[in-house]
């Protein structure tokens, strides 16, 4: 047996409630933080860190912010890129008309900034159910697109709407050079993980599965469903805030509200159904799903040499990339993390047949 949790006696409250109950869970994570951390900017070159890797982590953070919303809490949601958008530009305005704050608390507060917006927004859930809150969030989406292109004030009065993020410095050290950008994007995206994490399995985390679940039953056995409703906007509001934040600052360079359309929201909405609904670990699966295929596509399309002309490719792309969606979907509709949870089981059982 490969895999086994046989003999991890529990012996306290605390171990009974640690977060990765099996010894190789945890090292298997402790190694792959470690690998991330100090092997990965080592190894991998500019392209695959700033082409590859920051998107892959600010959009799992914002898939994780999504899942929290709709995989655990049960409300949809069409409107994760708006909220990005008003991470961005809270942080945008926070760094540049706030020099002397630190950028973590910047970027902390354009995410608490991007959380009452979805708090707001989640207000409309206590009176409407299911597909009509995706419509409002769908709304909130469009309004949000208009406020951000109708108020000067928000791009620091800029004819081009289009404002140039400033060098991010903490403790007289610059973040310019592609690794640097690449760590504090992960170390961002770890410790929201982490926090998300506990959160699920706390009674905060519970409620929002209750609410999930049946929300009439929720409420008969003592749920405050209005409390988990609005807890899972702000939450979410507050983890696509900070990714838009990171977006912005780390990936682009800048900041501009078509980088947070309405595509982007339908992108992460997409990362949660693929990598699982439900699951922490779903969403960064989903993110890599959505940000490595694309690649892998164009790769394999260069084998064919200039058979193949940039507008077929383009298209044939988008065909082949929704092919393998809906293919997938069809063979595994609870995505890729209950492929992960059947590959554990089999590890369980290996070499053993039953």
């Amino acid at each position: 047996m490969f895999y086994r949790d046989a003999g991890a006696l529990k012996t306290t409250y605390a171990q009974e409630q640690a977060i990765f109950p099996v010894a190789l869970d945890r090292w298997a994570v402790v190694i792959l933080v470690a690998a991330g951390a100090l092997v990965v900017p080592l190894v991998a070159g500019p392209y695959w860190l700033g082409s590859i890797l920051l998107p892959f982590l600010i959009l799992s953070l914002a898939a994780i912010g999504l899942n929290i919303l709709t995989g655990y809490a049960g409300q949809l949601s069409l409107g994760s890129g708006a909220f990005m958008a008003v991470g961005a530009y809270a942080a945008v305005n926070l760094v540049i008309r706030l020099p002397g704050l630190p950028f973590p608390v910047s970027f902390a507060l354009a995410g608490l900034v991007a959380g009452a917006v979805g708090l707001a927004f989640g207000l409309l859930s206590l009176r409407i159910r299911g597909f009509y809150v995706a419509v409002a969030t769908l709304a909130a989406q469009f309004f949000i697109e208009w406020i951000c292109t109708h108020l000067p004030w928000l791009v620091l009065n800029t004819p081009s709407g289009v404002v140039s993020t400033p060098t991010l410095f903490l403790f007289g050290f610059g973040f310019s050079s592609v690794p640097s950008r690449y760590l504090v994007a992960f170390a961002t995206v770890v410790a929201l993980a982490f926090v998300a994490k506990n959160l699920i399995r706390s009674s905060a985390g519970r409620a929002l599965m209750a609410v999930r679940d049946h929300e009439t039953a929720a409420e008969l056995t003592g749920v405050d469903t209005t409390r988990a409703k609005l807890t899972a906007f702000a939450v979410s509001g507050f983890c696509c805030g900070v990714a838009g934040a990171l977006w912005a600052f780390l990936y682009l360079g800048n900041v501009e509200i078509e980088a947070f359309s309405l595509h982007r929201s339908f992108q992460i909405l997409f990362m949660i159904i693929i990598g699982g609904l439900g699951s922490i670990l779903g969403s960064f699966l989903g993110a890599a799903f959505i940000v490595l295929l694309p690649v892998a596509i164009a790769n394999a399309a260069t084998l064919f040499g200039e058979a193949l002309k940039p507008d077929v490719l383009a298209n044939l792309e988008l065909m082949i990339f929704g092919g393998l969606i809906v293919t997938f979907l069809i063979i595994e509709p609870n995505g890729l993390a209950r492929l992960a949870l059947k590959a554990k089981e089999r590890l369980r059982r290996w070499p053993l047949p039953y």
